[in-house]
């Protein structure tokens, strides 16, 4: 399997976001190395673990990001979260049953995420550059951008 490539069409222009989808591509890029390289199930484990964990972070952050922004699709698309989540999860359990699930796991990692980022995270984009632009003029350590930064990645 080839690595995944960043694309000059998955950029939101909300740097932060974009960021977060860099890394996240980064992290599918280790799983399929760790997979390629033939690496023991704990090396998998640990890729796939943090992968989730970072993946749970972002959308937590994408979502209060939402929210703030007041866009008004903020539920549904915290439905396609969970229902990822979902989905995620149960590869997970799989994996910790002994199930080699890492190719199909990428395939579904990469269709995924770059499917939502071109479609679902661009649908917000205008709406939460508008407001970003608004609370980023706080660079103050209580304003919104600070506490969320914090709160989600530190």
């Amino acid at each position: 399997m080839e690595l995944l490539v960043w694309q000059n069409d998955l950029n939101t222009g909300i740097e932060v976001i974009d960021n977060q989808h860099r890394r996240i591509v980064t992290m599918i890029n280790l799983l399929i190395v760790a997979q390629q390289e033939g690496r023991n199930r704990d090396e998998v484990g640990h890729v796939l673990n943090d992968l989730v964990d970072y993946t749970l972070s972002h959308f937590a952050f994408e979502e209060s990001l939402l929210e703030e922004s007041g866009y008004s699709f903020t539920r549904p698309h915290k439905r396609v979260h969970e229902v990822f989540i979902g989905k995620v999860n149960e590869y997970n359990m799989r994996f910790k049953a002994g199930e080699d699930i890492t190719h199909e796991l990428i395939n579904l990692l990469s269709r995924w995420l770059f499917n939502h980022i071109r479609n679902d995270d661009a649908a917000y984009a205008k709406v939460v550059i508008d407001n970003m632009n608004r609370i980023t003029q706080d660079r103050q350590p209580s304003g919104w951008l600070s506490r969320s930064m914090r709160k989600f990645f530190s």
